[in-house]
């Protein structure tokens, strides 16, 4: 606690719908004075909120050389999250301002999100449900005809912490076999997650039954699924893209999906977030039985926030001490960091 003399450490949390209710208790019981910004906040009215600030946690929104330029006091950056292409490390780094992520809290759940989009569109669940609470009963017909997951392809795009975890569900679990595409993973690392590397990733894609995204979205892999790469997939294959949106060539998957192309989508991010039933490029998509849409919540389970919030506040307490910061991600945007940090 501080004395009454003393200034008292200041921080800014961005995106107050998503409810963190321990973060915002436990940096108040540390004397912290916190202020919760919603989601949409302008760059301006950010930038005026962090000029004094210690501590910016932030989650979706963006992160630019303005608003760090802004915060002059700032002493870390913490993205209670993963993803950390809406900050400007470039920017940050310039600065000597730490950024950190929460890279392990999630890891096997937002792999059990993917693996249940895969499955319930491979039983036709959602169209099912929907037709049962209309009429009541369905008869074996061809439009309720499922497809088993054993003995199926699928291609993981990112073999990662969350991909190893979803290659694990689909073949020791289910006996499906597993393809990867990563060329910062190697074959004998693939091997002992139960994935087949693939150098050639349309050579992959012309082999997958289903397609599963789990990389990082950065210059090399935004729009790496674009119109030619959906083309190489079969036309009962699905979709799944769990990590960022705009790793998808979204437009192209549209079109893919009306014209039949494709087996079906299972979506929990967008490149335009939130998503809206009308009015955006992705509108089409809640029309179609074949696709599921999730408002980006793969990752919020009760287990996962407790994960989430006790380790921000752990990343939290090292800043507000003055200590290096722990980075437990393997980023190279955030393992090239230099002031600030340590990475055991």
């Amino acid at each position: 606690m501080t004395s009454p003399h003393e200034r008292r450490p200041k921080a800014v949390r961005t995106d107050g719908e998503l409810e963190c209710p321990h973060i915002d208790a436990g940096l108040r019981e540390r004397g912290v004075e916190l202020t919760v910004l919603p989601d949409g906040v302008s760059e301006a009215a950010l930038a005026e909120a962090v000029a004094d600030t210690d501590l910016l946690l932030m989650c979706y929104t963006p992160i630019t050389a303005g608003v760090i330029d802004a915060a002059r006091r700032l002493k870390g950056i913490v993205k209670y999250g993963v993803g950390i292409d809406a900050i400007d490390i470039a920017a940050a780094r310039a600065r000597r301002i730490p950024v950190v992520n929460i890279p392990e809290y999630a890891e096997q759940t937002v792999a059990e999100g993917a693996f249940t989009l895969w499955l319930a569109l491979s039983k036709k669940l959602a169209p099912m449900h929907v037709a049962m609470r209309r009429d009541g009963w369905l008869w074996p017909s061809a439009p309720w005809l499922g497809a088993d997951i054993a003995g199926k392809t699928l291609g993981l795009v990112g073999v990662g912490r969350i991909g190893r975890s979803m290659a694990r569900m689909a073949g020791a679990g289910f006996g499906a076999q597993v393809l990867g595409f990563d060329p910062h993973v190697s074959a004998q690392q693939m091997r002992q997650a139960g994935v087949q590397k693939e150098e050639d990733l349309h050579a992959m894609l012309r082999r997958c039954d289903a397609l599963s995204i789990h990389c990082v979205l950065d210059e090399r892999t935004r729009g790496l699924i674009g119109a030619a790469e959906l083309a190489c997939l079969k036309r009962e294959a699905i979709v799944i893209n769990v990590s960022r949106g705009a790793m998808i060539d979204e437009a192209a998957l549209v079109q893919a999906l009306r014209e039949g192309r494709l087996g079906g989508a299972g979506l929990d991010v967008y490149s335009r977030e939130p998503l809206t039933l009308s009015g955006h490029p992705l509108s089409p998509l809640f029309g179609m039985d074949n696709v599921i849409l999730l408002p980006h919540l793969t990752f919020f389970t009760r287990e996962a926030m407790q994960r989430l919030e006790a380790e921000t506040l752990e990343r939290c307490d090292e800043l507000l001490r003055g200590e290096p910061v722990r980075v437990k991600s393997t980023d190279p945007r955030l393992t090239a960091q230099q002031h600030g940090v340590r990475f055991n």
